[in-house]
């Protein structure tokens, strides 16, 4: 079964849809979509959208704020590029009906609160649920589209690339093939250009803030398919989701330090001042650090971040999902404190791209999480993400609309003659807790080249039941998400055993001290590897 779109965008976060919308006048776009568009880290974002409003702000303080985090491993020139387009790309969400909060006596009209590492008030939000609402209105217009295809409940298996069909010698991606999860029946996508838009890896990890969908299938497809990775090693831990045996993966969102919360021990006392001048307002990694370094010192589940010094009233305008959620487990955060701990938030890293947001491979684009534009360095500043999501989707569209159409080929359909269905799940099940409970304990906060190492055994020995695995079976939704799953670990940890200086997000006891030249983590693939690994029933 084969299906032929000028655009394929295997993702539907905030990156590809602003991608599709960009394009669907005049281009038939394909949006393949694991769960639906409302079940993706864009949607689950709380915070905001940080960009220069107002006139005491200046896109030279927001590069600085930018470049300060990054820890020496921004790149300058795409920083300033993508923070000049901060403004227009709000302004487009704003034309399509996006309601931010707003504010009477503010210069630019809206509501703009300040987060951890900037140094004025830029972040704009709707309330503590912007990414709610901006996934919601910009999927409302890509179904109300004629040109866009959505195949909800699908997944991609792998690119299909010239080099692999061994037909020109510029490797090219002609399309994907792509598992439809109700049928069972994979189904093959032609595209013109193809845009991986698959969001970050955080279930890598045993806690994380990351819908149950991030499992770094696009960092995983480009890599297979011959692209480089960078930066793998800088996995950015958020501070405070909400430690209860009831809550999933719930971010209390950086804004409530930014409004004024303390973070605490279980016993009152305040400490961030202890480790940081800045205290609850230092950048992210610091305020994790800090809180693992308390817990583990001290045998801690967990701190407390306290805002009921805060009037009620207040507290409920602010963060009405934050209360709410809180509220519905017993605990309501106008009288008392709420339990967090670090939790896996963001891949800082990810598929090498440049200004266009071209990978290595010809026709093939990556935006959003999954990408490596240069922008976070070795540590993203709050607020940049989605941020990054809209500039390089709406430049990667304009360059996909300039581009040079060429006749799409047929394609060969998945070959499934030679295996059979699973006789059992619990392989799948078993490597799936055990990859996420290693990842956590050996490559997380704090790690150690023993850590890395005993990491990177593990990783191995998985690899080589997944694959026979992967080779015998025919594929399911699982089986995919935990190949990706454990090609992706493999990189964090290659990436982290080859940085030799504690820099950013990434701290090695081994190595803690900062190298004198901030010099980025690429992974190249190895032909052999990559084509091994790219084979299925065969």
């Amino acid at each position: 079964m084969s299906q032929q779109f000028d655009v394929l965008i295997i993702g539907s976060g905030l990156a590809g849809l602003t991608l599709a919308l960009q394009v669907a006048d005049q281009k038939t776009v394909c949006i393949v979509s694991k769960r639906t568009m409302q079940e993706s880290a864009s949607s689950w974002a709380q915070g905001g959208i940080a960009t220069v409003l107002n006139s005491d702000d200046s896109i030279d303080q927001h590069v600085d704020d930018t470049l300060i985090a990054g820890a020496g491993l921004c790149d300058a020139d795409i920083t300033r590029m993508v923070t000049e387009h901060g403004r227009e790309a709000v302004e487009w969400l704003i034309d399509l009906g996006v309601e931010f909060t707003r504010e009477d006596n503010s210069e630019s009209g809206y509501h703009l609160t300040r987060e951890g590492g900037h140094s004025y008030r830029r972040i704009i939000h709707v309330a503590d649920a912007t990414g709610h609402a901006v996934q919601k209105t910009l999927a409302q217009k890509v179904r109300e589209h004629s040109n866009i295809t959505l195949l909800d409940n699908h997944i991609a298996v792998d690119l299909i690339t010239s080099k692999k069909l061994k037909r020109q010698s510029i490797n090219s991606c002609l399309g994907a093939y792509v598992l439809d999860n109700d049928s069972g029946k994979v189904i093959t996508i032609s595209a013109q250009k193809t845009a991986l838009a698959t969001g970050g890896a955080g279930k890598v990890y045993l806690y994380t803030t990351n819908p149950d969908v991030s499992t770094g299938d696009g960092i995983a497809m480009a890599w297979r398919a011959g692209c480089r990775v960078s930066n793998l090693e800088f996995i950015q831990f958020h501070p405070t989701c909400l430690f209860h045996p009831h809550a999933k993966s719930f971010l209390i969102t950086e804004a409530v330090r930014g409004e004024g919360g303390i973070l605490k021990l279980p016993n009152g006392e305040r400490f961030m001042l202890m480790h940081d001048v800045r205290a609850e307002l230092a950048p992210r990694d610091i305020v994790a650090r800090v809180i693992d370094f308390e817990m583990k010192k001290r045998g801690y589940e967990y701190v407390l971040l306290d805002i009921s010094h805060k009037p009620a009233d207040f507290i409920k305008e602010h963060f009405p999902t934050v209360y709410k959620h809180c509220l519905s487990l017993g605990i309501d955060i106008t009288k008392e404190p709420i339990p967090v701990v670090p939790a896996a938030h963001y891949t800082c890293g990810g598929i090498m791209v440049d200004d266009k947001s071209h990978t290595d491979i010809a026709n093939l684009y990556a935006i959003g999480e999954t990408a490596c534009t240069g922008l976070h360095g070795a540590n993203r500043l709050a607020s940049n993400s989605l941020l990054e999501c809209m500039v390089f989707g709406r430049i990667a569209a304009k360059d996909i609309l300039t581009a040079k159409e060429r006749e799409l080929s047929d394609l060969p359909d998945w070959d499934e003659s030679r295996v059979t269905d699973a006789d059992e799940e619990v392989l799948i099940t078993h490597t799936w807790n055990e990859l996420r409970r290693f990842m956590w304990n050996y490559v997380g906060i704090v790690r150690t080249d023993k850590r890395l190492s005993r990491a990177m055994h593990r990783i191995n020995m998985l690899r080589d039941e997944v694959h026979e695995f992967y080779s015998n079976f025919r594929v399911s939704n699982d089986l995919i998400e935990l190949r990706n799953l454990l090609q992706v670990a493999e990189l964090i940890v290659k990436s982290a055993m080859a940085r030799r200086e504690s820099r950013g997000l990434h701290f090695s006891k081994d190595c803690p001290d900062l190298l004198d030249k901030a010099i980025s983590t690429v992974l190249i693939p190895e032909e052999n590897y990559t084509l091994l690994d790219n084979e299925h029933g065969h």
